[in-house]
């Protein structure tokens, strides 16, 4: 694994190259505010005429353009628009408009990968993935520092493409902590995997089992949600600061025995691990983006139904009685939108 650093990158060379970064949400926000902030001259954030993110752009700074007219003249296009609509936007506003040489950029390789875009012959395709969310990105650049990135390079008909990634991932923040090459391929299929298996489906589902168990055998749902959704953090806090090992060390012995005894019961290994491989397999021969842009092109139907449901779920209503009674939590959100 080749891992790069601030003195492996030139900023200068994109310094003053027009950037246009497409959309303008968690990640679209901390790209731009970086890269203006660590220099770069022209910065221009694209959105749709009537966008709600105009003003937000235009208040912290930043000149907007409508992607059509912003690509002209670009230098590097950054697609962060969410995944779904990358496609229509690409094929209706970039395409045509993009001027000759530019380089295309991406934050995760599903586009790419699964080839809903195909670009232009003449344009460098790379992608540079900050390992966290936008708020963090924005954050931890605030603080001197920055997230790890990662790299990868589709298209190099500049000769330049690594060069200009690198100088891009810099800027975020990335050479301070370190920016990882990699594929598109790979970090498209490890991203869902790890998202549906483990980060997003594995824990939701873990979380919902066990607060429903508590409450059907009759304990209050407030003690439900403190075991099984709010303590959360604070065990894997302790997994991020220093993995399993520093996890387990601060636990009590009590936990630490049922972690190992009683873990492998809710989640067997062999049969879990039997039905990764079915999700991974669906990853990578492209069944799952198939199912999830028919799923976007029907209007999100189901999609919006299994949100609605979700966020209907006692759980969720139980929780928001008992963080308005924590307002340490609030005062130190990462999400102020929703």
């Amino acid at each position: 694994m080749k891992v790069y650093y601030e003195q492996d990158a030139d900023f200068n060379i994109i310094k003053d190259k027009k950037i246009v970064i497409i959309g303008f949400g968690s990640q679209g926000h901390a790209h731009a505010l970086n890269l203006k902030d660590s220099g770069a001259s022209n910065v221009v954030v694209g959105l749709r005429e009537g966008s709600s993110s105009i003003e937000k752009a235009k208040n912290v700074g930043l000149k907007t353009q409508t992607p059509a007219e912003a690509v002209k003249d670009a230098d590097i296009v950054m697609f962060l628009a969410p995944d779904e609509n990358q496609q229509e936007i690409y094929q209706t506003q970039i395409h045509d408009n993009i001027k000759n040489g530019a380089a295309l950029a991406f934050a995760h390789g599903l586009n790419i990968h699964f080839q809903l875009i195909t670009a232009r012959d003449d344009l460098d395709v790379f992608m540079v993935a900050p390992k966290g969310p936008g708020h963090t990105v924005r954050g931890e650049y605030l603080k001197g520092g920055g997230v790890p990135c990662l790299l990868a390079v589709d298209k190099n008909v500049s000769g330049n493409a690594k060069e200009i990634g690198l100088a891009y991932a810099s800027a975020l923040g990335g050479g301070k902590s370190g920016i990882i090459e990699t594929t598109f391929k790979e970090e498209c299929e490890t991203d869902l995997f790890g998202e549906q298996t483990v980060l997003c489906g594995g824990l939701m589902s873990l979380v919902r089992n066990g607060f429903e168990t508590l409450v059907e055998a009759g304990y209050a749902p407030e003690m439900a949600y403190f075991e099984c959704l709010h303590e959360v953090k604070l065990i894997v806090d302790l997994m991020y600061e220093g993995g399993m090992a520093n996890m387990r060390y601060s636990i009590s012995n009590t936990a630490e025995y049922g972690d190992y005894t009683r873990g492998p019961r809710v989640v067997p290994n062999e049969a879990t691990k039997a039905e990764m491989k079915k999700v991974l397999s669906e990853i990578q021969d492209g069944t799952f983006t198939k199912e999830w842009m028919a799923e976007h092109k029907s209007g999100q139907i189901k999609f919006k139904q299994m949100r609605d449901q979700g966020a209907k779920h006692q759980i969720e209503e139980v929780g928001a009685k008992l963080r308005s009674m924590m307002p340490w939590i609030a005062s130190n959100k990462l999400v102020k939108d929703i």
